[in-house]
């Protein structure tokens, strides 16, 4: 039996000398033994990555769920087996599943050629299975194969007409796996999603389903105050972002030629245009969505404007100098910026004085109307209670003096409170005062029979950072 850690030992010594040996000839190299060297590193890549898809196999099944605690990825600390596996590759998620699936799939092939009667998972895809453990396609490639063509339709062992056999599918994993190195993996992924239209057009429509329910958009705010889009398009949604998004920068990319002035005009322009390929594709999103936020006859969002709010102190923008802040949003934007959308009318700015209250939306009555729980949600942030996370679409007003005993209703005294510290304040004995625009929570005498009170803080960095600046 081969000694698999020698081996291992061996080949990165010789990958080492061959990462040196390209580093040095690559450049003297003619064109064909160029090409010639890159394939063969290919062919050796497919390998290693069948080695690694069979140690990663293997790991997972020490993993299984039966053994509990006692199992390999457990006793490392690791959630799952795809979890260790990313840990120790560097790879990504999918890659480290894609490897235990790979494996677990060779694995059985191996099994059924010592026993005959053993049944493997995905019969239909041995021949594509087979032809990654010889190292011929990727493992990628295989993937591409198998997600595009599905899985058989109806009775396995006893098909109806119109259903996807076992059989059809074979065969057309056969077809895939023959021209997998002539294609790219998005185009083979295309044949194969074809391939199944072909076999099963009556499953169209669900399969059309399937993709849509798989759409998403989310966003992740940055620690350097950006933040990230990812998201997922199906077909049909694709398409109209894509056509939007190409009008925008189609000229930067070969798009046509045009022969109306004012059409050469603008494509110049986009050509001339200092900002990037993508940069102008983000922008034109972003101005796409800001006309639908603009309209109010809710077509788009609904009868309910999403306003966007400015926070500034007054000091700061009589005096052209400072800092605002885009409501949830962590990073801060100039005082010409402020301005600047203050007067484009697509943001709603909420001026605060120095002690942090509202100088342009106060109101006395017996409800917090809208705009003024929009200016005490900014302000608070969420619920002020030292320790909550709630924010402010989860809290409700709170008077500070309540209004059956002469309180007012305005901004100043209101504060945001989530559900239960609200109930707690009422219920309990719990009091809030103002002093000086700080609020302090003030306990019950059988809490604290000397009543100290305890500072409440805004939960908002934006506030936070207003009131030092002010």
């Amino acid at each position: 039996m081969p000694d698999f850690a020698s081996l291992l030992t061996e080949l990165a010594s010789v990958a080492s000398r061959c990462a040196s040996a390209a580093r040095a000839g690559a450049g003297e190299s003619v064109d064909e033994t160029l090409l010639d060297h890159l394939r063969n590193i290919a062919a050796s890549v497919r390998l290693l990555d069948i080695a690694a898809s069979t140690v990663a196999a293997e790991i997972d099944h020490r993993s299984r769920r039966e053994l509990g605690y006692s199992g390999l990825a457990q006793r490392q600390g690791a959630r799952t087996p795809a979890v260790l596996v990313q840990s120790i590759t560097g790879a990504s998620g999918a890659t480290a599943r894609r490897l235990i699936r790979v494996g677990a799939m060779v694995s059985e092939i191996a099994t059924r050629d010592e026993q005959p009667t053993f049944c493997i998972t995905e019969p239909w895809l041995e021949v594509a299975v087979r032809a990654v453990a010889a190292g011929v396609i990727s493992s990628e490639a295989l993937e591409a194969i198998r997600c595009g063509l599905g899985a058989p339709s109806g009775d396995v062992s006893a098909p109806a007409e119109g259903d996807v056999t076992v059989q059809a599918l074979s065969v057309a994993v056969g077809l895939l796996t023959a021209i997998a190195n002539d294609v790219t993996l998005d185009q083979l992924a295309a044949c194969a999603r074809e391939s199944r239209d072909q076999l099963d057009s009556d499953g169209v429509s669900a399969r059309e389903e399937e993709r849509r329910g798989r759409r998403y958009l989310r966003l992740f705010p940055q620690s350097d105050g950006m933040t990230k889009i990812v998201g997922l398009l199906d077909p049909e949604s694709a398409a109209v972002v894509c056509a939007a998004v190409d009008v925008a920068t189609s000229p930067r990319r070969g798009g046509p030629r045009f022969v109306d002035p004012k059409d050469v005009a603008r494509a110049e322009q986009i050509v001339n245009d200092p900002r990037s390929t993508e940069q102008l594709a983000l922008d034109a999103l972003v101005e796409l969505v800001d006309v639908a936020v603009r309209s109010r006859n809710g077509g788009v969002l609904g009868a309910r404007r999403a306003d966007v709010r400015v926070l500034v102190t007054q000091r700061d923008l009589a005096a052209h100098t400072g800092v605002g802040f885009i409501e949830g949003q962590k990073a801060t934007i100039s005082i010409a910026s402020v301005e600047r959308l203050a007067c484009d009318g697509g943001l709603q700015p909420i001026l605060f004085d120095d002690d942090g209250q509202s100088l342009n939306l106060g109101r006395s009555q017996r409800r917090h109307n809208t705009r003024q729980r929009a200016v005490i949600s900014a302000r608070d942030g969420g619920c002020i209670e030292p320790g909550c996370d709630r924010p402010p679409s989860w809290t409700e007003v709170h008077h500070i003096d309540e209004f059956s005993k002469g309180g007012n209703t305005d901004v100043a005294d209101g504060v945001c409170l989530c559900r239960y510290h609200h109930m707690l304040v009422h219920n309990n004995g719990w009091k809030i005062d103002r002093k000086n625009g700080r609020y302090w929570l003030v306990p019950p005498p059988d809490i604290d029979p000397q009543q100290r009170p305890r500072q409440l803080h805004t939960a908002s960095p934006a506030m936070r950072r207003l009131l030092v600046s002010a």
